[in-house]
């Protein structure tokens, strides 16, 4: 098996993925982008179809090509997914796609990242694999009867896949709103689980260009950060509880005959029960219940208790070379969002550039013989 060498490895050509390239190129580093998808924005055109961005397109970056489309309109998943396309071409990003890493170690002072019959050495590695990899879905669902269709939001793509008969979405986050007024179109649809308030402005329209872009993106990046008392507090709050919504209203939900309902807390006779006790007759379960990142494959202890990565600010400092880029709260309220990734991509390069000095000032630094 050949092997590789460059100064950094990325893992994930995604909105994180490549502007830590971005950042990487203008250091003059040697590095190569790893992704596991067929070709750059996958991410995004494997989302269902009629989802579009909450980013206002001034802030779509990565960072040296401004988005093309309308500068008046939210993009959609495939234009985002395009956009990333076509910026990875222009920049002469080293991407190399449908290249799954499987694995992440030691091996002295270097790091070997293996990917099938690939194998790479690196004094860095960033992991920037995406916040939303995985869907998690409780465990009552193996219990439901086995003529109900199921399926996460990853695999939802429109009311096509679903059968006949009434729907129950759990999870009342952007993407439940989303796929409940989608689907009460054409099915009875009940939403499950507390809606944890909402943006009270028209993200879409007019009042968005200011209200949105200026004032709530500045509190979600300059704000709400792990270097101030305030940010701190509402980042540990943000993590213990679900987001707003932000595009859908509860309004909207209402005017639709979407059906708010309490959690779903047990099956019964193969249907789902209610906190209430109500039991549910639905033909359809849509999970919009969460994700969860994969990061089994790295196979280095830099993990707590609760399965994350102990980091600061998307630095790795019990694995030195090993770091972030992407995570949800890494520094700020808008760090796993399209504008939140350029700060802390830059920053992560920035201490790459600093522990490569200082291992050639170790290098340099031999005691002179008497």
């Amino acid at each position: 098996m050949e092997t590789e060498r460059f100064d950094a490895v990325v893992i994930g050509a995604g909105q994180a993925g490549l502007t830590a390239g971005y950042y990487l190129q203008r250091a003059g580093r040697s590095f190569v982008i790893l992704d596991g998808n067929e070709r750059v924005g996958d991410n995004w055109r494997h989302r269902y179809d009629s989802l579009k961005l909450f980013t206002p397109p001034r802030y779509i970056g990565p960072p040296g090509m401004r988005y093309a489309v309308s500068r008046k309109v939210m993009p959609t998943k495939d234009q985002m997914a395009d956009h990333l396309e076509a910026y990875a071409q222009r920049m002469a990003m080293p991407v190399r796609t449908g290249v799954r890493v499987d694995g992440v170690r030691r091996d002295g002072d270097t790091y070997v990242v293996s990917a099938g019959e690939h194998r790479l050495e690196t004094a860095n590695v960033i992991v920037a694999s995406g916040a939303h990899r995985m869907g998690r879905v409780p465990a009552i669902a193996g219990e439901l009867d086995p003529r109900i269709v199921q399926m996460h939001s990853v695999d939802y793509r429109n009311p096509s896949q679903l059968q006949e008969g009434p729907v129950l979405v759990v999870g009342a986050g952007d993407s439940g709103a989303d796929i409940s007024l989608e689907v009460a179109a054409t099915h009875e649809t009940h939403l499950a689980g507390p809606i944890r308030g909402h943006v009270p402005v028209d993200i879409d329209g007019g009042l968005n260009r200011f209200v949105t872009s200026r004032i709530i993106v500045f509190a979600g990046l300059h704000v709400v950060t792990s270097r101030n008392p305030l940010g701190r507090k509402v980042i540990a709050k943000a993590s213990r509880r679900g987001d707003p919504l932000i595009r859908v209203k509860p309004k909207q939900l209402e005017a639709a005959g979407v059906r708010r309902i309490g959690k779903v807390v047990a099956v019964e006779n193969g249907l789902p029960k209610l906190e209430d006790g109500r039991v549910l007759d639905v033909t359809n379960v849509v999970w919009c219940t969460g994700f969860r990142h994969d990061l089994s494959w790295i196979d280095l202890p830099i993990f707590g208790e609760d399965g994350a990565p102990i980091h600061e600010r998307g630095v790795v400092t019990s694995e030195p070379g090993l770091y972030f880029v992407g995570l949800p709260l890494q520094f700020s309220l808008g760090s796993d969002a399209i504008p939140g990734v350029g700060r802390d991509a830059a920053y992560v390069v920035k201490q790459i550039g600093r522990r490569s000095r200082r291992r050639q000032t170790a290098e340099v630094a031999v005691p002179v013989a008497a």
